[in-house]
């Protein structure tokens, strides 16, 4: 059969299926041009810089800068020139600036390269994972797995959480400003939670994270901000409160990781007063394969990164459900949420490149 194919068609396979690999490798680079400053450098320089000016100012050596910087040029990532003289020059693009130097802007993208080590990690233990069904926690990524998801999501978190998305959820902002009791599930660094505690002082909000290390960012970031209005808990030991006294619960990022969110539902829906507001923020999904790979330019990032974390999470215990980053669209939230006992369902006018927002009611 082989003696069949068309040779040029195996080529272009075999260069599709390497470009993957560059990618991957790539991937690997940007996280070193993260980790040690070498992106952050050329941004706060105010015209190129030469290989040997990059490598001293961050005391590293030249011959491994100029390698990384070959690798990045290549992929476009850095801007290579030379100069009259030929020597090489380095920078960054407005748009590179952004994406991979500016921490406080919310495009910010270095977070998922900051736990790439953790993520690819889990490929040790996956084929384990494929076989027994059973995957791996948010914990077993490490500390570093906490930081990289608290860097992915706190810039944009940060520039629009109170300005855009609170508002847009009906009457929320009056009721934190008179004084509401308020949760945020699956709360990580404990980013959001502090920004609606400094930004409402008469409310109350309290965190709930499975991760340690995820509960300790969060403390580290609460004495900084010095709110004394929001705490952090473990719902193992400080569950959720069932007598419907609370009247916000937000949830952001975190359901289609869990190994039993249609029970974390009826959690929130037996937290929450009659007229209470679920504000639940969830990646954008549509509801099959073959309209998230035909309609999703990420989809293939997105179904494998679900394999090393995101599934591998909500399949951490027997009987997981296992959504994975992609399993719940709307309209499974819709149904999730009606069968919760929740009545009412709106999806937000909120613009995010991967998330969809709705909010939800008793």
């Amino acid at each position: 059969m082989s003696d069949d194919l068309d040779p040029m068609a195996v080529k272009l396979f075999s260069f599709l299926v390497f470009t993957k690999l560059e990618g991957a490798v790539t991937s690997g680079m940007i996280h070193l041009g993260d980790r040690l400053g070498l992106y952050r450098e050329l941004a706060n320089s105010s015209e190129p810089m030469r290989i040997d000016q990059l490598a001293a100012r961050l005391e590293l050596h030249p011959r491994w800068v100029e390698e990384w910087a070959h690798n990045q040029a290549a992929a476009k990532i850095i801007v290579h020139q030379r100069d009259d003289d030929g020597v090489e020059l380095l920078s960054l693009s407005p748009e590179g600036r952004i994406v991979l130097a500016d921490e406080e802007n919310p495009a910010f993208g270095m977070g998922m390269f900051h736990r790439l080590p953790q993520t690819m990690e889990s490929l040790r233990h996956l084929p384990e994972s494929f076989r027994s069904g059973l995957g791996r926690d948010y914990d077993s990524h490490g500390p570093e797995g906490a930081v990289g998801i608290e860097r992915s999501f706190e810039p944009w978190s940060n520039a629009h959480l109170l300005p855009t998305v609170l508002p847009a959820l009906d009457g929320a902002v009056e009721r934190l400003e008179a004084g509401a009791s308020v949760a945020d599930i699956g709360c990580g660094a404990g980013g959001a939670a502090i920004l609606m505690g400094r930004r409402f002082p008469a409310s109350r909000v309290v965190g709930y994270d499975i991760s340690r290390y995820a509960l300790e960012r969060a403390g580290h970031k609460k004495a900084e901000a010095d709110v004394a209005n929001v705490s952090f808990v473990d719902p193992r030991l400080d569950p959720l409160p069932a007598d419907e006294s609370l009247d916000l619960v937000t949830a952001f990022d975190c359901i289609h990781d869990m190994t039993h969110p249609a029970e974390m539902m009826a959690a929130i829906r037996q937290s929450l007063k009659p007229n209470g507001i679920w504000l639940l923020v969830d990646i954008k999904a549509l509801d099959t394969y073959e309209e998230n790979a035909t309609q999703n330019p990420m989809a293939s990032l997105m179904y494998g990164i679900s394999v090393m974390s995101c599934m591998s999470s909500a399949m951490s215990v027997e009987g997981g459900a296992g959504l994975g980053t992609l399993g719940l669209p709307e309209s499974k939230a819709r149904n999730m949420a009606a069968s919760a006992g929740f009545t009412r369902f709106r999806r937000l006018e909120v613009d995010h490149s991967v998330n969809a927002f709705y909010e939800v009611r008793p």
